[in-house]
């Protein structure tokens, strides 16, 4: 059990770390962006690897992110019905939301993301 608690505090530990520093990842998206309007309405010039760039820090952001608003219990939910149960209702939520719904997402990704990774690996 200690083994487990130890890992959990590790896991937590890295997921604070990785949370606190995509600050500056979702700045440079920023920085990107606001950079790629400037120059496109300045100088009618565009690249699409700057919107590449955008949607790429945008994905890692939410990935990333993910892990650290779960930790921090700020993920969205339905404040109209969760704030009128009880603490204890409201975790049996979040476990029945993170089993039926979270889990088969993960697991469905991972899934249909095989195949890409496979041939990735080989090329």
């Amino acid at each position: 059990m200690n083994l487990l608690l130890a890992m959990c505090r590790r896991i937590d530990w890295i997921t604070e770390k990785i949370g606190k520093s995509i600050g500056w990842l979702l700045l440079a998206a920023v920085v990107i962006s606001a950079g790629n309007a400037i120059i496109r309405k300045a100088f009618d010039l565009s690249s699409n690897a700057f919107l590449e760039a955008q949607w790429y820090m945008f994905g890692a952001v939410f990935m990333l992110g993910a892990g650290y608003v779960f930790l921090h219990d700020q993920h969205v939910r339905i404040d109209v019905l969760s704030n009128r149960m009880s603490r204890r209702k409201q975790v049996w939520l979040d476990v029945f939301g993170i089993t039926i719904f979270l889990l088969p997402l993960c697991c469905f990704v991972a899934w249909t993301s095989l195949p890409s990774l496979q041939l990735a690996i080989e090329t």
